[in-house]
């Protein structure tokens, strides 16, 4: 059995030489993955599954067996005793087999000693002030790995002897029957296996030193080998033990063949065999069958490292595929169609050899045709339709509504949410193929690309060989796909179980203070993703810190969530090269530094307080607090005490105080806005940076001289942030509490002659100060949309972001309706934006002729 793709470790040719009797029975395998999946223990997903197919090693359990090469306690069909087979001969076999497996012990002693070479001096340092790992990950890591050196360098130093100074009589079974009672120490490291794995991982992420030591291991040659030393890595030699126990059993399997049964080795060797296959079944009963491995008609273990779904761009539409990446190859297959009752089935429609695998930089990258981005006010209008209907069973649920009517609404979210899935993705990933074609994908997060790129590149540093599939071998990997996938479900909610997370619905407000670990001084800065309706949207952006390897940022952003359940962090080294723009969006590429996730878990994250944290990623650290206020806690608006600032005081009192139409502050961050910031991708919609925005707000409640030196050296996404603080901090919102029912109920009209009727009335009703400077907003936001080519900021956009800021509900009127989180975004938040849109998606308002037509306006539409 090859561990994870021949990890530079000679096949030994007695394995061929003894092995190539044996039926290579391709019935082991169904192409087609119609065999049903065996339900999986918890936690064993990326488990190794220790092969008993053929394909990898001979049969090795009792199940159906109808060749002679079956183990049964007897030897078959006379194999033992003589009858047709000659025993000097089998005798002389006998030795072959011992002599085989003595070399492929020393072999896997080496590694053992490889494995065992860096705990000592890692447990040395694990005390000290500068520990590269603690002694708890240590524990985890080598785990047991002591144990069983010692159990097989005393059954080597003890077989040796017997086999070099070979007796046709001597007798080993007692060794072999040892080895086998000691199979505990092996089900310890199995059950331990993958938090290994995980720890090992996650301490090369985050330490440098331990990433170089896990990354070449030294492996001493044979005695007779030309090669003194082999490099391999950590992660292919915690699994050697695992490939061991098969090997070990396969050596009695076939020792047994060879002894005659009245040897004394015979009945003690049955009993290692018979202990050695229970333990193997007893295993791979908790582990689901070739769960990440599946094994070529060559024998070679191909092992599965990642999948996902992901949107490709074929003949210019968006398909949704399923990406399979093997430890030497990455398939890209997509769901057959199949009838009601049948096993789903996947179709491969292409695949590249990671050798032959490249990622075409910017420059190099052909022009593509042209991505059709769908418009952020259709995505937005999805979304809103999609917490309708979110809404609408809920209610079905809580009055036991008909299943019929539920599963209706539940095939309409999903039937609009995978639309949502298939047309949110822009990020643009290539793949190569040297000898071939260029595939595109779309992605929704420059952190998937990197974590797919990451993947294949560090596939890529093992010595890979270039290949073509043949079409069996083709049709087994992707009929292995089936059963090996760890992500089952396209990721919409319809496809999450009920009592999952609904995630956070609110305000996050999150500080990055610095970063360290950075091996030499770059211009950094960080950007911060979260979740929402299954994918994930970049929200915020730190300044670029020069020239540095310790940035200190202390940046204080507020991050509104929709249903969120992570947090992202990426830390970029930002490129001012305009060579490199990337053809298929126009935009340079920054270096990606490290990236990494956290959960927002509600209990955590909802209290009054700060919670520090760091986040490792690739060695570097990001230091970062947050804390969480749910929406209806946002909504509470309090009145200044100092009436003489302007934040928290009545528009109508700053008017009159300035002796002027519309406030100061406002005027100014929109004449700033539209000076200098109209082009910047997401104004409005990226945060700008608290402590920035505290400062600004503290020199316009002072009325203060400096107000427009500062503004002038500002950064744009403060300014544009202190305006949509200035309106929510106001004591009622803009469109004020008192209209607000009136307003729910005007955009719900459906006659739209009624609609306008009912729209301009309310906007007449509104006192003086309020209104002109609702027209002065409006008239600014427009202009903001005309620069959406540039600024990706559509009049849907903008609305999503001031609609709730400048229609809320009074806080009893939100008490009275609230029930779910997810409810008011869904009901209250969707009306909120659509009132706001009516109006910027109106013909110019003005003032004067909406206040000299007193009488409802009636309009032809």
């Amino acid at each position: 059995m090859e561990p994870l793709s021949h990890r530079g470790l000679p096949r030994l040719s007695w394995i061929d030489t003894l092995y190539s009797n044996f039926n290579y029975g391709a019935d082991e395998y169904d192409a087609e993955g119609n065999e049903e999946p065996k339900a999986l223990p918890e936690g064993s997903e990326t488990m190794p599954y220790i092969d008993e197919s053929p394909t990898m090693s001979p049969q090795l359990s009792a199940r159906g067996q109808d060749s002679g090469d079956g183990v049964s306690p007897t030897p078959a069909d006379g194999l033992g005793t003589g009858g047709e087979r000659d025993a000097g001969k089998g005798l002389e076999m006998r030795k072959l087999v011992l002599s085989g497996f003595l070399a492929s012990e020393e072999i896997y002693i080496n590694q053992l000693e490889a494995l065992l070479l860096p705990m000592k001096p890692l447990k040395a340092t694990a005390t000290t002030s500068q520990p590269v790992l603690t002694l708890q990950q240590i524990e985890t890591i080598f785990y047991k790995i002591q144990d069983i050196y010692e159990i097989h360098k005393e059954f080597y130093d003890s077989l040796c002897p017997k086999v070099q100074q070979w007796d046709s009589n001597v007798t080993m079974g007692h060794l072999f029957q040892k080895l086998a009672s000691q199979l505990g120490v092996y089900k310890a490291f199995v059950d331990n296996y993958k938090i290994a794995l995980e720890t090992a991982e996650k301490c090369s992420q985050s330490n440098y030193q331990f990433q170089k030591i896990s990354e070449e291991l030294k492996v001493k040659g044979p005695k007779d080998s030309k090669e003194s030393h082999t490099s391999v890595t950590m992660e292919a030699l915690l699994y050697k033990p695992i490939d061991r126990v098969t090997r070990s059993t396969l050596v009695l399997h076939d020792l047994l063949k060879h002894t005659p049964a009245d040897h004394p080795d015979y009945p003690l060797l049955q009993d290692a065999l018979r202990i050695s296959q229970n333990f193997l079944s007893s295993i791979n009963e908790d582990i689901d069958p070739r769960r990440t491995a599946v094994t070529t008609p060559k024998g070679e273990t191909r092992q599965l490292v990642k999948d996902g779904f992901l949107v490709e761009l074929s003949e210019g539409s968006r398909k949704l595929r399923h990406v399979f990446l093997f430890t030497d190859v990455l398939l890209c297959a997509k769901l057959k169609k199949t009838a009601v009752g049948k096993h789903q089935q996947y179709d491969c429609k292409w695949y590249v050899p990671l050798a032959d695998l490249v990622f075409p930089s910017p420059e190099e990258s052909e022009h593509c045709p042209q991505v059709h981005v769908i418009p952020d006010h259709e995505l937005e209008d999805m979304k809103m339709k999609i917490s309708a209907i979110k809404s609408e069973m809920q209610k079905e649920k809580a009055n036991k509504g008909q299943s019929r009517a539920i599963e209706r609404l539940k095939k309409k979210m999903f039937e609009n949410e995978f639309w949502l899935l298939l047309n949110s993705p822009a990020i643009p990933f290539r793949i190569h193929n040297r000898n071939g074609k260029s595939y595109l994908f779309l992605l929704s997060s420059d952190y998937e690309r990197s974590e797919w790129r990451e993947a294949i590149q560090k596939l890529q540093k093992k010595d890979l060989q270039a290949f073509v599939l043949s079409s069996v071998e083709l049709q087994v990997l992707t009929g292995s796909c089936f059963k090996l996938r760890t992500v089952h479900n396209i990721p919409v909610t319809s496809n999450k179980d009920d009592d999952e997370s609904p995630g956070l619905y609110g305000f996050l407000h999150v500080i990055v203070h610095s970063a360290k670990g950075f091996k030499q001084s770059a211009d950094l800065y960080c950007t911060l993703e979260v979740d929402s309706f299954g994918y994930f949207v970049s929200k915020a952006k730190t300044r670029v810190f020069r020239d540095t390897t310790e940035p200190q940022w202390n940046e204080e952003f507020e991050i509104e969530l929709e249903g969120s359940q992570s947090l992202r962090i990426l830390c970029y080294e930002k490129c001012y090269d305009k060579t490199k723009l990337n053809k298929d969006n126009n935009e340079i590429v920054d270096k990606i530094m490290g990236k990494g996730q956290i959960q927002l878990d509600p209990q955590a994250v909802q209290t009054k307080n700060w919670h520090m944290d760091v986040i490792e990623m690739n060695g570097i650290k990001v230091e970062f607090s947050m804390k969480f206020t749910s929406r209806d806690m946002s909504l509470k608006r309090t009145p200044s005490k100092k009436q003489t600032g302007v934040f928290g005081v009545k528009i109508s009192v700053v008017t009159k105080r300035e002796r002027s139409k519309v406030p100061y502050i406002v005027r100014q961050c929109i004449e700033e806005v539209e000076k200098r910031g109209i082009e910047e991708v997401g104004i409005y919609r990226i945060s700008g940076v608290a402590t920035d925005i505290q400062a600004l707000k503290a020199v316009f409640d002072a009325n203060n001289k400096d107000i427009l030196v500062m503004l002038s050296d500002m950064d744009i996404n403060a300014i544009a942030g202190t305006l949509k603080l200035y309106f929510r901090e106001l004591p009622e919102p803009l469109l004020t509490d008192r209209l607000y029912p009136a307003f729910m109920e005007g955009i719900a009209l459906s006659d739209p002659a009624a609609k306008e009727n009912c729209m301009m009335h309310l906007l007449r009703s509104l006192p003086d100060p309020n209104l002109i400077t609702f027209l002065f907003l409006l008239e600014h936001l427009k202009r903001v949309a005309e620069k959406e080519p540039i600024n990706k900021m559509s009049l849907h956009n903008l609305a999503t972001v001031f609609g709730p800021t400048l229609l809320r509900p009074s806080e009893g009127e939100s008490k009275a309706h609230l029930t779910l989180a997810s409810d008011i975004w869904s009901h209250d938040v969707m009306a909120q934006v659509q009132v706001l849109l009516y109006y910027l998606q109106h013909p110019p308002i003005s003032f004067t002729e909406l206040k000299r037509n007193t009488l409802y306006f009636s309009t032809d539409v």
